[in-house]
């Protein structure tokens, strides 16, 4: 059965269809020398979404595919071509997909310990990056990459792409208008029923898997049979936890609508609640405040092996004004006047909000893709979410993550969001495996 543009979407994990436009009628709309060239990083679960959502886009081609995985490798690269696009050029090692000049734009979705580091060498090639959240495994490696995008100048987006949504955006507008009055406070959440990812032991290599490549810039490790494909998340050697993972987008959505950038102050409480005899080595459950300059605040709280709704949602934002109140998600928004009157409403039907799903494919991040695309071309010069905003919202994260780890409050720098203190400090960067190291 052949695979087909509008079917591309979870190629790897669901049955495929044919539907009615194959990707040589894609291509007849815009010319060869006009098509822009993507490659990919990880194309397992999320990089698959991806993948189908790039497939879907007029005026692109699929070239390049990169992944330790050599099943995944395999099997993209067929699946690509069974799509009607040409072979791409397939290859386990980004730096070989990178030597390429015909490559414009590369999409990561490699694990978080490579976002920076990959997305840094793509901007060094004169390639534009879509890259995954979080921006950064690490304050310090997202504050290099934005270094990064300005002496290149090359277009970075992350991907949260609630950003891309057009009821988000319109709820930032009315409340950009006064709708709200003054946005003083925005509440987060997030819930999951995530199971055990049990005890892994040290164990033989699997012959598909280059574990070298796969860790990349972060110093070596032994391999264990519970890391690949997704445990990673859950080690601080290679992930960054639920915060990062799943509050990036939430807590942006906050940030945006209330137009706020760095906290002053961070405040967590957090522990580990379920599978308390596994190797997750972070919290499972966490509760973090922001406090920004003039009062205002954001919090978020995650639960990720306890899928808690609030507001019948699995996941949300809510938005706190003198004049009312709102609640918005990836399937529209509500607002509410002071005394809980229902003064506003857009809802799109069917949209999949689903808190536990991998591959996350569908109509936003379609939006968030085709205004990438739009913004490398010139067809739009407003970026949904630029470097900057991406690396504002993954900060949050990571400030939240170090408030764990330490213990403790901290403090920050309202201006940049630097951390006070050596205890925080210690957490703002990492070791790099050698030869790995980022420098600008």
């Amino acid at each position: 059965m052949s695979i087909n543009r509008r079917n591309f979407i979870g190629y790897s994990v669901a049955g495929l269809g044919s539907l009615a436009f194959s990707a040589k009628s894609y291509s007849r709309i815009v010319g060869a020398n006009e098509r822009i060239n993507i490659g990919f990083m990880g194309t397992q679960s999320r990089g698959a979404g991806l993948l189908g959502s790039f497939a879907r886009m007029a005026g692109v081609n699929l070239t390049h595919n990169c992944d330790v995985d050599s099943r995944v490798l395999k099997r993209t690269h067929n699946a690509i071509i069974q799509a009607g696009f040409d072979a791409p050029k397939s290859d386990k090692d980004i730096r070989k997909i990178l030597e390429d000049p015909l490559l414009d734009a590369l999409v990561i979705a490699a694990p978080d310990h490579w976002h920076a580091t990959a997305g840094m060498m793509a901007l060094e090639a004169g390639k534009h990056v879509y890259v995954e959240k979080p921006l950064s495994h690490n304050p310090h490696e997202g504050e290099i990459f934005v270094s990064a995008q300005k002496k290149y100048n090359k277009i970075v987006q992350m991907g949260n792409q609630q950003r891309s949504s057009d009821e988000s955006i319109e709820l930032v507008g009315l409340i950009r208008q006064g709708l709200l009055g003054n946005v003083y406070r925005a509440e987060t959440w997030y819930g999951n029923n995530r199971g055990s990812i049990g005890n892994g032991k040290v164990s033989a290599l699997p012959d598909w898997l280059d574990w070298s490549l796969w860790q990349g810039p972060a110093p070596r490790r032994p391999y264990r049979d519970n890391y690949v494909h997704y445990n990673w998340h859950w080690f601080w050697h290679w992930g960054t936890g639920e915060i990062c993972n799943n509050a990036a987008h939430e807590l942006d959505i906050a940030r945006w609508a209330m137009a706020l950038d760095f906290p002053q102050k961070v405040s967590v409480t957090a522990g580990r609640n379920f599978h308390q005899s596994d190797d997750w080595e972070m919290y499972d459950t966490m509760e973090v405040r922001y406090d920004f300059p003039n009062g205002k605040t954001i919090e978020w709280v995650g639960n990720s092996c306890n899928k808690v709704n609030r507001f019948g949602r699995g996941r949300g934002t809510l938005l706190l004004g003198t004049e009312g109140y709102a609640i918005v998600d990836r399937a529209g928004y509500e607002v509410y006047a002071t005394d809980g009157a229902l003064i506003r409403q857009r809802q799109v039907q069917n949209r999949a909000v689903k808190t536990n799903d991998l591959v996350g494919a569908g109509a936003l991040t379609e939006a968030h893709v085709k205004n990438f695309l739009e913004t490398i071309t010139g067809v739009t010069k407003r970026q949904h979410s630029p470097i900057s905003d991406g690396h504002t919202s993954t900060l949050l994260c990571h400030l939240g993550n170090i408030a764990y780890r330490v213990g403790e409050d901290i403090y920050c720098d309202p201006t940049n969001g630097r951390v006070r203190g050596k205890k925080a400090n210690q957490f703002w960067q990492r070791e790099f495996q050698n030869g790995w190291n980022l420098s600008i």
